[in-house]
Parts: C-alpha cells; sequence; structure tokens
C-alpha cells in the first residue's frame, strides 16, 4: 500500500493494521449476510460451530476452547438468544449452571448459513494466495502472547531505555 503510515511504522503498526483487517473482514461479511438475507453476525460463527460439535456447552466452556474471555461470550451468546439461534437449559447435575444449544431455528437455517460459510471461507483462501503463512505467524504471535504478553515485555524492556 503506497503512503500507508502504518506500514511505514513498521512493528509499532502491527496492532493498527491487525485491527484495520479484523475490521474490514467483519464489515465485509456482515454486508455479504444481509445481502443474503441472513440475520447472523460474522462472530457468531465460531459459536455455531463449537455448538454444532459438542451440542451442549456452557458459557465458561465456550470461552475456554475459544480463549476468549467471558463477558465477550456472554455478549455473543446474548445477541444469539435474542434473535433465536441458542436455547439455554440448565444443567441436570449443577442447577446453578445453563447448557447453550443450537435452537430448532439455528438447525433449520445452518444448510443455508453453512452455504454462505463454505463460500465465503473460499473467499479468505483467495485473499490469502491459498498460503497458510499468516496463518502459521499468528500461531507464533499468539504462543509468545501466552509465554509473555506486551505489557510483560515492554516492563522488561523499558529498563533497556
Amino acid at each position: 500500500m503506497e503512503n500507508d503510515f502504518l506500514v511505514e511504522m513498521g512493528y509499532a503498526g502491527l496492532t493498527g493494521r491487525l485491527k484495520r483487517l479484523s475490521d474490514a473482514f467483519v464489515y465485509s461479511t456482515r454486508q455479504f449476510y444481509r445481502d443474503h438475507g441472513l440475520e447472523i453476525e460474522p462472530n457468531w460463527h465460531m459459536i455455531f460451530l463449537l455448538l454444532q460439535k459438542h451440542e451442549k456447552l456452557t458459557v465458561m466452556q465456550i470461552a475456554e476452547k475459544l480463549h476468549l474471555s467471558h463477558p465477550a461470550i456472554v455478549q455473543l451468546v446474548d445477541k444469539m438468544k435474542k434473535k433465536g439461534y441458542i436455547n439455554s437449559v440448565k444443567d441436570q447435575k449443577d442447577k446453578r449452571k445453563h447448557l447453550l444449544r443450537l435452537s430448532k431455528k439455528a438447525k433449520d437455517k445452518l444448510p443455508e448459513i453453512e452455504r454462505h460459510w463454505k463460500a465465503g471461507d473460499e473467499a479468505v483462501k483467495e485473499i490469502m494466495n491459498h498460503s497458510k503463512a499468516i496463518l502459521d505467524h499468528l500461531a507464533i504471535l499468539e504462543n509468545n502472547m501466552d509465554e509473555a504478553d506486551f505489557r510483560e515485555r515492554s516492563e522488561k524492556n523499558l529498563k533497556k531505555f
């Protein structure tokens, strides 16, 4: 990209570039869904797939499997419940827990939604020139952040300056 200050910033521009890419994917995906009459959000995909695979999960289980915060999952799940895609039932063994599962509406719409997901997966592959290199680099970033995050590393490096 010409005249792109985030690129010019080098490493310091990384978070801005990741945010910009994330926003572009989310906005474009949301518009794609709307254009095709789907009343779903892009970030629901992972919840749909998890509940399809595991049938019933708690919010904490979903958060753990996705490595996202409990509040972030609650927010997503609440929106999905309001649209009628998720049902919540009390756990028979532990009445304090609520198990989440896909609703009948979600199951009925899944074939149509999955068709759009497949088209989206192909679009991502095209955008990435069918290269998985960025996925490998993201794994490195995620592993390194697990070992010591930005704040911890910055604190250590601050002593050098």
